[in-house]
Parts: structure tokens; sequence; C-alpha cells
């Protein structure tokens, strides 16, 4: 896209990304550092931990499990290794796909997520939504689908990769 072409924004939406900028930075961190402290855990320890506990399946597939977070398998591939040596969770053979493996929670792994849930439902609770009154939810429920939709979107359609920094780019024909 040329400058000219550029749609920047007015300085009540560069006032309102900074709000976000600042958010995506600092919200990411604090809960870091609450599971890390009250939990002794990574954030992505707990949300794979989290997936497989509240599924209606024993065992999911690291396929299933990376689509539900939205993660890129081989960030979930080097996690689940992480989470196995610790002995909270374990894999097994696949019984429709020998060449696929189940992830299931260990003992282990159960009393990890039910010891962590409480401190840290409490830290969502009480940094997000007591924050914020109905009417700031209900356009929080609104707006962050949309948002996800778009970026969704962007995943998709090649011309969009191709405008992002760093992605693939079109050679202009001279």
């Amino acid at each position: 896209m040329a400058a000219d072409e550029t749609r920047w924004l007015d300085d009540k939406e560069q006032a309102l990304w900074r709000i976000i900028r600042e958010f995506l930075w600092q919200f990411p961190s604090a809960m870091d550092r609450q599971l890390s402290v009250d939990s002794s855990m990574q954030t992505g320890e707990y949300s794979v931990l989290a997936v497989l506990s509240e599924g209606p399946a024993t065992s999911l597939r690291p396929a299933d499990i990376a689509d539900n977070l939205r993660w890129d398998r081989s960030r979930l591939s080097h996690l689940l290794r992480r989470m196995e040596a610790k002995g909270m969770i374990t894999r097994c053979s696949d019984s429709t796909d020998r060449r696929g493996q189940q992830i299931e929670l260990t003992e282990a792994g159960w009393k990890t997520i039910r010891e962590a849930a409480p401190s840290h439902v409490t830290f969502i609770r009480e940094k997000l939504f007591d924050s914020l009154d109905q009417h700031e939810r209900a356009a929080l429920e609104t707006a962050l689908p949309k948002i996800l939709g778009a970026l969704e979107t962007c995943e998709s359609d090649p011309s969009c990769k191709a405008s992002v920094p760093g992605g693939p780019q079109d050679c202009e024909e001279d």
C-alpha cells in the first residue's frame, strides 16, 4: 500500500490504539506473574491443562489442542514435551490412527489444574470483569469477536498477508 493510500488513525483512534497496545503488553505479563507466583506454572501450561480438563473427551490429539488455542503446532509440541517431563500429561497412541497420538492429563495434571484454577479465576474476575460494568462487558463481547474475525480473514487471504511487514511481497513489474 502506498503512503498516499494509507488510512491514518485520527486522534481518537490513536488514543484508543495506545490504550489497547498497553493492555496487550500489560495483561499477559500480569497473568503470567499470577500463575507463576500462585501455581508455579506458565500461562501456556495452564491453557493446555484447561483445554484438556474442560473438554468432553478424556484425551485430545495435539492438533485439536493447537486449534482450540489457535497456536501453531510447533509451539505446542515443545510445550507438550516439557509438560510430559513434569508429569502433567501423558501421550498415548491414537486408537483411530496409529500414526497419531492422544494427550491425556495425568493425576498430577488434574491436581495441578484443580489447585491453580481458583486463584487464576479470581485474578481474571478481579482484573478484567470486576473493573467493567454490564454495558462495557457487552461492548467487549460484541467488539472482540469482530476483531478476531478480521484477523482470521487476514490469515486466509494471501493479499492481506502480502501487505504485512515481513510477509510475502508481490514484486512490481517494470
